[in-house]
């Protein structure tokens, strides 16, 4: 086979580029387009937190809550075509707990529903709705939904944090049956761990919030809480939001469903987030902690990200954080979003922005990152103006830089 001059320089140029891929993962990240969600004025767009995204797994919609009011209380959940940017209203009317989490809304059943909570007649209910017919079920009464996988029918759900009742336990909801499963007691817990939560809460009843569950569904993990001393339990039926922090909630606890296992205790919440192995999780501050025996493995030579909420890309590769920038030269109140190989060492600042403005709720929303499930994508909210507002990071292929998110 001959060559000419200009086809043997073409192919050694092939060779040279293939040589010098940039195999580094943190790389298609560094010119990102940036965009909102929604184009639409005046109002709050909130993702509900960085252990689910707002995706959809099919990728054609985006989920999220809106709001009109200053303090973004009470809202709606809707959906948008992110091929056209047509929304679609699913829940009216909802009464949050605050903005920071808003109401909890998640996929589930392999992106045919989407699961909440809400404040109805003095009664948190949790419940669901159909993403195409719109049908609306209250699944449990007296709990709170907290976060489960979209492509499971199971969702941890547990008693209101402040006033949680009879309902202490770990709980698992099946959104399609309704089935309740007790999967470990608040008791089993603490006759585990006696020492540990006796110096956390004392003798005080405990119960088992915010269960994460694993990507395949066997593990997961939880907090734990008790009642505020100074808080006083309203009659059932006339519930309402406290407005302000009336629980203490301290402790991680691991647990094998498969085996009906506790795993381990570890004294520090942080913010825990699952590796898509579901043989570890990522926590505060740049640690890998093995799901099984509780070990910690730090990642090594990244920055500490202060304020930081930590998830992992479903690959595995790398990870996203939000963090105030006070380390990083930023303003008072100036918040950003960076992305890290989960190996160490490679990061890079994605996005930076005011984080102190947006909704005017007692207890403030964070950025909450998490990627998309194809990984091509990051969402965060942004708190700069008068509304805090989704946005979305879309990699590229070369360049470098911080964008301005907000």
């Amino acid at each position: 086979m001959k060559l000419s001059r200009r086809g043997f320089i073409a192919l050694a140029a092939a060779a040279a580029g293939r040589g010098a891929t940039d195999h580094n993962p943190v790389t298609p990240w560094k010119n990102a387009k940036i965009r909102p969600v929604s184009e639409v004025p005046n109002r709050h767009t909130i993702h509900t937190y960085f252990n689910v995204t707002p995706e959809s797994p099919d990728g054609l919609h985006v989920l999220f809550y809106t709001s009109v009011t200053p303090e973004g209380h009470s809202g709606e959940i809707r959906i948008q075509e992110r091929a056209t940017g047509r929304e679609t209203v699913l829940v009216r009317n909802l009464d949050c707990e605050d903005a920071h989490r808003v109401a909890c809304q998640q996929w589930v059943s392999h992106g045919r529903k989407i699961a909440f909570h809400d404040m109805r007649h003095g009664e948190v209910v949790c419940a669901t709705v159909d993403v195409k017919t719109h049908e609306e079920r209250v699944l449990a009464k007296g709990r709170m939904v907290s976060w489960g996988q979209p492509d499971s029918d199971w969702l941890p759900i547990y008693g209101v944090h402040f006033q949680p009742g009879p309902y202490k336990n770990v709980e698992l909801l099946n959104v399609s049956t309704g089935e309740i499963r007790t999967v470990v007691t608040g008791k089993q817990v603490r006759e585990a761990y006696p020492e540990q939560i006796r110096k956390l809460y004392g003798d005080k009843e405990i119960s088992t919030p915010f269960g994460t569950l694993s990507p395949d569904g066997k593990l997961i993990f939880f907090k734990l809480s008790a009642a505020n001393d100074g808080y006083v339990p309203l009659p059932e039926g006339h519930l309402k939001w406290p407005r302000s922090y009336q629980s203490d909630r301290e402790g991680l606890v691991c647990f094998d469903i498969e085996r009906s296992k506790l795993l381990f205790f570890r004294r520090e919440w942080g913010h825990p987030a699952w590796d898509p192995s579901s043989r570890k999780f990522i926590n505060v501050p740049n640690v890998m902690i093995d799901a099984f025996t509780g070990e910690e493995h730090p990642i090594p030579n990244l920055p500490k990200f202060p304020g930081s909420h930590l998830s992992v890309s479903p690959d595995g590769k790398l990870f996203v954080t939000d963090t105030q920038l006070g380390p990083f030269g930023g303003a008072k109140g100036e918040w950003g979003v960076a992305v890290c190989d989960t190996h160490g060492g490679n990061w890079t600042m994605l996005a930076r922005f005011q984080g102190s403005e947006g909704a005017t709720t007692w207890r403030k929303n964070h950025p909450h990152p998490a990627f998309s499930p194809d990984g091509r994508r990051i969402y965060y909210n942004v708190n700069s103006g008068k509304y805090t507002q989704l946005y979305v990071a879309e990699r590229g292929d070369t360049g470098s830089g911080v964008t301005d998110g907000g």
